[in-house]
């Protein structure tokens, strides 16, 4: 019995596998350090074997020069289209942190294994909600799959356009402060005018001492208007993830 093997196809699915585990390396939720390195290399390999029949014909030439290049070219495609998402996701972790700043909840600062940094009590409770509403809305199929359509606009053999690249950055950027003070907006402004009213009961009744309660006070309004405005999560998780495959779509066609 006899044997035939095509080596570009191999080549083709490990070239395919380099892109999508540089992808969910950078990508969330694919990147957060609890999801194992296991699971990130499952999902990179079923990514390539589902567009591995569409890539015929893409495969460099059978030499180890081209196949080392084109796996770079591979590992800056898959990074750079990962981070674009994680600039958008990343709103929701800003508006969790604006509003520990402005609450009073800074100082009770602690290790988030999801984001793997110092966050506080709102930031991570922001970051959890909005990765879990992530997955239950399905929104993560819709990231996969405007990640999967790169394949098609940009050939293993090709490279991204670095001036629509470097559009989608800045743009992005902005996106992503504007969908953070959109989220935490109505809050601010709210302890914000606490603040102004605290001052002016100082001004006054200075004997009142009216900073000593407000820290009390603040977090108790923190809390009862977090969990009123906690309704316009789901459909800013929609929002976000409609900007960030549009985002990912219009780097790769350019």
């Amino acid at each position: 019995m006899t044997w035939q093997f095509d080596g570009t196809v191999l080549v083709t699915v490990l070239l395919a596998m380099v892109r999508a585990a540089a992808w969910v390396t950078v990508s969330p939720p694919f990147a957060s350090p609890l999801v194992s390195p296991r699971i990130r290399a499952i999902l990179a390999l079923a990514i390539a074997l589902s567009v591995a029949p569409a890539l015929r014909g893409q495969a460099p030439p059978m030499d180890w020069p081209a196949v080392v290049s084109s796996s770079a070219q591979q590992v800056v495609v898959g990074g750079a289209l990962g981070f674009i998402t994680a600039l958008y996701f990343a709103a929701f972790q800003m508006a969790g942190d604006l509003i520990d700043m402005f609450g009073g909840f800074q100082v009770a600062m602690a290790y988030d294994p999801m984001a793997a940094t110092q966050t506080a009590v709102f930031g991570r409770f922001y970051n959890l909600l909005a990765t879990t509403l992530l997955f239950a809305t399905g929104g993560h199929a819709l990231v996969i799959r405007g990640f999967a359509a790169s394949y098609d606009a940009v050939p293993l053999t090709g490279i991204l356009s670095f001036a629509a690249l470097g559009d989608a950055l800045s743009t992005g950027l902005g996106h992503m402060f504007l969908a953070a003070l959109q989220i935490a907006g109505p809050l601010i402004a709210v302890l914000f005018c606490a603040d102004v009213a605290l001052g002016l009961l100082t001004r006054v009744a200075p004997a009142l001492n009216a900073f000593s309660l407000g820290f009390p006070a603040k977090i108790l309004l923190t809390v009862l208007l977090a969990g009123i405005a906690i309704g316009i999560l789901p459909s800013m998780v929609e929002e976000i993830v409609d900007r960030a495959v549009e985002a990912v779509m219009a780097v790769v066609r350019a």
